[in-house]
């Protein structure tokens, strides 16, 4: 009960749906056990003893208890329901929360397709037990106490006998708990598994295409199917080897009652109604500790899926807003790296090692260098995507763990080198750093970025709505309105993450021109493979293995016999073939 017990603060708020739900269940319970009494009354008075005038009483009493629990049974299920529904939504909302302000350390392992199958399917099953699963345990509490009562009023030494195998049947269930819940933890995670299978599988569809991996990608969704359908099967065959057992253990009770039971009616000790109604009393014992397995089901795959929960909501936030954070309206955009070092996690090598440099207000910093040289993790320190182990990182001379991350991420345009755009109108997408952008912010941003006049060719230009990671533009489309998007952020610092690697030549000169101006006046931290892109920089940093191996200016650099220059000539020696090569 662990489980429950720390998720208690998403349900027990609506604990009053679950109160008047369980009043509900008593009644409903009480008129249940009536059943028998006017069957042994029907029986015993009416039928052996011929006492007729008993018809007219016992059917009007029969009718008005089933229109009774009629309606008793809708508020049950109904106050259950809203019980259930009333908690995950809550569960659901602060788990959605949790995710977007988890760091990005929290991503760097987990699966989107695990995530999702435990934001829906996970929820679902747990709602499903809370709504119905608690009401079960308590129908089975209640219907053993009152229907164990009125068998005690009706024959103590035949309830006594109806109970020799109950000890054994309720060890059954207790071993049937102890097989079944690791069972169904692993069919979650297998499940989450096989989600995150298919989710790979179709957004990277045109990587699987271009590569004619498709067989690949059936034989490895195969093995996660096949490990699915295994357990499936694993935890059926848990099912199919307990259940049986119950049920024979369940025969003994009636076989002791109606052995015993006639005896006692052949001696004149107990009434043949007695005996019937008896019967029936049996059934709402048994019944329900043999349903026991299935509420155990549900209780086993509602804290399989609760354990997975709680993964997700006790995961650390270890980024975040310090008490009286600073929140400025707008930064100056001085950055300045003071002996730096990160090491992100699970990896035993530093990805930075003493990184320093200082970058004034307006100033242009490139930063060039192999792939997994340290460039991206600069800019992310800079944001605060993660933290420093060693060193600081300061911004306009304050550490960026002093500021607010709202302040702090609000004051930065991040345009990466994977342009993510979403499913709604490129008129949102270019204002979802800043809402209240007015149209003319917008267009002036999309013309900057040199996406101005391919939106107005598009169907419904800034109303057009963009399929799912914009889907229908082309890479460099994509990456135009990405950076059309930091822009009408109007950020103090400007970080572009190799953000003109999808357009061509021409589109980035296009791009460069236009954003000169935008970047007067901003701290701007360039990372890019082509030396083009770097040379208006006022400074470049040069990075190999987590170091600054070199900086200065582009001039500068290109006659410093070093990395830069050798990295210069070889691009300026592929442009010039590639010139003769159109000339020829």
């Amino acid at each position: 009960m662990q489980t429950f017990k720390k998720l208690k603060q998403y349900y027990w708020p609506y604990k009053k749906f679950f109160i008047i739900s369980t009043v509900f269940l008593f009644l409903v319970t009480a008129i249940t056990v009536i059943y028998p009494i006017i069957l042994q009354l029907t029986i015993d008075n009416v039928v052996l003893n011929q006492q007729y005038d008993w018809i007219v009483p016992l059917t009007l009493a029969f009718f008005g208890i089933m229109l009774v629990k009629a309606v008793a049974t809708f508020f049950q299920q109904y106050m259950g329901d809203l019980f259930g529904i009333n908690s995950v939504y809550k569960m659901r909302k602060v788990l959605y929360g949790k995710l977007q302000f988890l760091p990005f350390r929290y991503y760097d392992n987990a699966k989107t397709g695990d995530l999702m199958s435990r934001l829906t399917a996970d929820v679902e099953t747990f709602r499903f037990f809370l709504s119905f699963g608690f009401a079960e345990i308590i129908r089975l509490i209640l219907l053993l106490t009152v229907t164990f009562g009125v068998m005690f009023y009706y024959s103590v030494p035949l309830t006594f006998a109806t109970m020799i195998s109950l000890p054994f049947l309720f060890f059954v269930v207790y071993k049937f708990d102890r097989a079944v819940h690791p069972a169904f933890r692993n069919i979650r995670r297998s499940f989450g598994r096989l989600n995150t299978n298919v989710q790979e599988s179709i957004s990277g569809i045109n990587t699987v295409k271009s590569l004619s991996r498709e067989e690949f990608q059936n034989q490895k969704f195969n093995i996660s199917n096949e490990d699915y359908k295994d357990r499936n099967i694993f935890t059926s065959n848990i099912w199919a080897k307990y259940f049986p057992l119950m049920e024979f253990l369940g025969n003994f009770c009636v076989i002791a009652l109606l052995s015993l039971g006639g005896y006692f009616v052949i001696q004149g000790s107990l009434k043949p109604g007695e005996l019937v109604a008896f019967y029936s009393l049996v059934g709402y014992i048994l019944w329900p500790i043999m349903n026991l397995g299935f509420t155990i089901n549900q209780f086993s795959q509602s804290k399989a899926s609760g354990e997975r929960l709680l993964e997700i909501l006790e995961a650390k936030e270890d980024i975040t807003d310090k008490e009286h954070a600073y929140s400025p309206e707008r930064l100056e955009g001085r950055v300045e790296f003071k002996h730096v070092s990160l090491r992100y996690a699970g990896e035993d090598n530093l990805s930075l090692t003493d990184i320093s440099f200082e970058a004034e207000p307006g100033e242009i910093i490139g930063l060039v260098g192999a792939t997994g040289s340290g460039k991206t993790s600069i800019t992310q320190l800079i944001t605060r995507f993660y933290e420093a182990e060693s060193g600081e990182v300061l911004v306009d001379g304050r550490n960026v763990k002093d500021y607010s991350l709202k302040a702090l991420r609000g004051n930065i345009g991040f345009v990466l080198q994977e342009s993510f755009l979403f499913s709604s109108t490129i008129k949102a997408n270019i204002a979802y750093g800043r809402p209240d952008a007015s149209m003319e912010d917008i267009i002036d941003a999309a013309k900057r970025a040199d996406a101005h006049e391919f939106i107005t060719q598009m169907p419904d230009g800034y109303d057009t709505v963009l399929g799912e990671r914009g889907l229908g533009l082309s890479g460099g489309q994509k990456q135009r309105i990405a950076i059309a998007r930091a822009i009408c952020l109007d950020p103090s610092i400007l970080i572009l993450d190799d953000a003109t690697s999808a357009v061509d030549m021409e589109t980035e000169f296009k791009i460069q021109g236009a954003m000169r101006e935008v970047m007067r006046g901003r701290t701007t931290f360039i990372i890019a493979h082509r030396i083009s892109s770097l040379k208006h920089a006022d400074k470049i940093l040069v990075l190999e293995n987590g170091r600054i191996v070199e900086r200065g200016t582009h001039e500068e650099l290109i006659h410093g016999n070093g990395l830069y220059e050798r990295v210069y000539k070889i691009q300026f020696q592929d442009q010039k073939a590639i010139l003769q090569g159109q000339r020829g």
